[in-house]
């Protein structure tokens, strides 16, 4: 019944985002972004109550016989987890975006359906992260590994700059499935031309999106599960993070290089979760340590950004 109540409790918003607040296509300033970012922040820490409420009152399962307050800080910290590895996201999306020349009127409804996809297909990642992780106790361990590497990976390379969306493996296989035109007809995905039917640039971008938010979701479903493993709480946290990703791109995508520290605070939460993962059997972190630490790691990194770029301008 509870998961039944928050699925329901999705659609609502997203119908209501689509249907009433969005019905138009319009370009969404900074403003009307940061707004709607306060606004999905907001309800990510209000539910964060409902779900001390929730684990108190016993109405959801709760495998790992978590207590309410402890429930609590572990969706709080996934939700962190899952906002901060979000940045990285947000600068693919843009490149995305800024490839296929999508309008700025049009990029919010690519976006809206985007999470559509992207909640299907996180759904079935944590459902077969969870179930590995209580039928195999050793992927624990396998996990850890891979987001330290990832983090080691991220430290040396930069793969965003040399990501071009036009030579992807996706964009030539779509190529060979439907014909792609360059021209887009208001916010339509497909358009009919000389009795053939040709994919628009929107829907290129939408399908390069949810590839890329999938392999994103590799590193991001397993941070999470070195935090807990209650399905529920991967699930919601996961979902938050990624219902407010919209608003965030468009606050954000004005003055990404302004925050060009924070990718050495995802460095660092990754390898701390990472650890936690392959240490687990051998050290107790505390839930409060857990959030303290990523909560600073963010804090810094977003400090140390505004402060580099407050020196760059002045110099």
């Amino acid at each position: 019944m509870v998961w039944a109540l928050f699925l329901l409790m999705i659609l609502v918003f997203l119908a209501l985002d689509l249907g009433i607040f969005n019905k138009t296509p319009h370009i969404i300033s900074s403003k009307e972004a940061g707004k709607w970012t306060a606004v999905w922040v907001a309800l990510s820490f209000v539910f964060s109550g409902i779900i001390y409420w929730l684990y108190q009152s016993g109405y959801v399962a709760n495998p790992d016989r978590l207590k309410p307050h402890t429930a609590m800080i572990k969706y709080i910290t996934g939700y962190l987890i899952e906002l901060s590895l979000s940045i990285d996201n947000i600068f693919v999306i843009a490149i995305i975006f800024s490839a296929f020349k999508i309008g700025q009127k049009y990029q919010h409804r690519i976006l809206f359906w985007g999470i559509i996809g992207a909640i299907v297909f996180r759904g079935l990642m944590i459902f077969f992260g969870v179930m590995l992780i209580h039928k195999f106790s050793w992927t624990t361990y396998l996990f850890g590994a891979f987001l330290i590497f990832t983090a080691v990976k991220m430290l040396f390379t930069k793969e965003e700059d040399d990501f071009e969306p036009k030579e992807s493996f996706v964009y030539k296989i779509l190529g060979k499935i439907v014909p792609i035109t360059t021209d887009t007809e208001k916010a339509h995905f497909f358009i009919h031309k000389d009795s053939k039917t040709y994919a628009t640039p929107l829907f290129v971008a939408l399908v390069i999106i949810e590839v890329m938010d999938v392999l994103f979701a590799v590193d991001s479903v397993p941070a999470i599960l070195a935090i807990t493993s209650d399905p529920f709480l991967v699930f919601s946290s996961n979902i938050f993070a990624i219902l407010g990703l919209r608003s965030m791109y468009f606050f954000l995508a004005n003055m990404l290089e302004k925050f060009s520290c924070l990718e050495y605070s995802l460095i660092a939460i990754l390898s701390f979760v990472g650890f936690k993962m392959v240490l687990h059997d051998y050290i107790e972190i505390p839930e409060w340590a857990s959030l303290g630490f990523i909560a600073l790691a963010l804090l810094v990194g977003v400090l140390v950004s505004l402060n580099r770029d407050s020196v760059d301008n002045k110099s």
